[in-house]
């Protein structure tokens, strides 16, 4: 419900919504209103509660001052389950009209889709979208499973299509074998997820021209397949459908700053974080880019609020690059979904980071902690992972863009970077949308990188 009419007001003009993951962190906290509504940069709230009994619903809603806790105006709904989206646009128009602002819509246009879906398809719908949410192999298995009942049952369900994509598409990053650097069973993987990632976006979109969800999706399975043009001419129509559609934000910043544009990459998230200022995968990829655009402390900061977990990747990559290697390796140690090997390994090079390896080939196989590499004596192994990737046909815009910091400038210099940018189609992308911010081309058939 929550949801629905979050993203419902979203699509109101001149209203401007902080959109629900960051509003719910809030939710069970017994906290002053005015403190919440600074932190969030809020005037108003929406509260309300739900019951459901049998086929029926009660629903009560209502807005709220946040500089003194007026209540602006409330209702309470008792209506049949199958009215549920027609209560959805009712309490939605209502708060519109409460702030006097337009709605903004055309003839025959509603705020919210008119779905005429069972409630059981639409549950099945609401428990994949939080698994998905929550990412990991199972996570995402378990939601495309949910979501292909949920197509069976309703095969005209374009939003269940739509999430169907997105579990496919992202699978592959969260298997061990991504982060492992497994070649072989990363192809694997990919080989059977990209295609039914792309026919549920292609399909959502043919039930739905006006979905954004289903361009947003197919252009990250274009982007996985390393076809940057398609992939970004898709993000930039999911955008065009829905400019505040977070998780388009997040995923063109991410685009932005694989592709070398780092600036840009950086005002697109920080547009996202005005509107999701508390997530916290939002907010490490935006420290990362902060980091990229050489605004450590800023990156730091942002980073500090996380969860060990989530940050402690990134902690590693900025402490080795400022040569604190001790830090860097003790971060590493916590770091989330990497195989507990491969972490101790990239520690323990970490650590002894001053010395000089003798064989670059007799180091461990890092994986997507290949960064160590640079401080092992060894970044002729750096772009391994990169170039398995290019092998394996799928890759993810955030290890892409981490090659863009200035602790692989030697790296940038090289010809094997070169041979990488090419294999994994970065100089068509440049050659057709124009030259990142560290590289410029040298005559006909070459470039230059800092």
């Amino acid at each position: 419900m929550t949801e629905e009419i979050t993203a419902a007001l979203a699509k109101v003009p001149d209203l401007k919504v902080v959109a629900r993951t960051s509003a719910f962190q809030f939710k069970t906290q017994n906290r002053d209103i005015q403190s919440i509504g600074q932190q969030l940069h809020a005037t108003h709230f929406i509260e309300g509660s739900v019951r459901k009994a049998g086929d029926r619903v009660r629903i009560t809603a209502q807005l709220i001052k946040a500089d003194d806790g007026t209540h602006v105006w409330t209702e309470n709904y008792d209506r049949e389950l199958k009215d549920v989206f027609a209560i959805q646009e009712d309490i939605a128009q209502a708060i519109a009209a409460s702030l006097r602002v337009p709605l903004g819509l055309q003839q025959g246009q509603s705020l919210v889709s008119n779905r005429n879906i069972d409630p059981e398809t639409h549950q099945q719908y609401l428990r994949a979208k939080a698994l998905v949410r929550a990412r990991g192999p199972k996570s995402l298995t378990d939601a495309a499973s949910l979501l292909e009942q949920a197509i069976k049952r309703d095969p005209n369900y374009a939003p269940a299509w739509a999430l169907l994509a997105e579990a496919y598409v992202t699978l592959p990053a969260y298997v061990p074998a991504f982060v492992a650097g497994n070649i072989d069973e990363l192809r694997r993987v990919a080989g059977a997820s990209l295609p039914k990632a792309e026919a549920a976006a292609k399909r959502a979109t043919e039930l739905d021209p006006n979905s954004g969800e289903g361009y947003l999706n197919l252009g990250f399975a274009q982007l996985a397949r390393f076809k940057w043009l398609l992939a970004e001419d898709l993000y930039s129509k999911a955008l065009a459908l829905d400019p505040n559609n977070p998780e388009a934000l997040h995923r063109y910043g991410n685009f932005l700053a694989a592709v070398g544009r780092l600036r840009e990459a950086l005002a697109v998230r920080q547009r996202l974080q005005q509107l999701e200022p508390f997530v916290p995968t939002f907010n490490a990829n935006t420290a990362a880019v902060l980091w990229l655009n050489g605004q450590d402390a800023a990156a730091i900061t942002m980073l500090t609020a996380l969860p060990e977990g989530t940050r402690a990747s990134y902690f590693a990559r900025i402490y080795a690059a400022a040569g604190r290697f001790d830090d860097a390796a003790e971060n590493i140690q916590h770091s989330n979904n990497i195989p507990p090997a491969i972490v101790e390994d990239a520690a323990r090079l970490l650590r002894t980071a001053s010395t000089v390896a003798t064989s670059s080939r007799s180091l461990p196989r890092l994986g997507e902690l290949g960064f160590v590499y640079i401080y092992a004596g060894a970044p002729d192994r750096l772009l391994e992972f990169h170039e398995g990737n290019v092998r394996a046909g799928y890759t993810d815009a955030f290890n892409v863009g981490m090659l863009w910091h200035s602790s692989y400038a030697a790296v940038r210099k090289t010809e094997r970077f070169k041979a990488y940018a090419s294999s994994a189609g970065l100089v068509d992308y440049w050659r057709e949308r124009g030259w990142p911010d560290l590289c410029r081309p040298m005559g006909a058939n070459d470039f230059v990188c800092d």
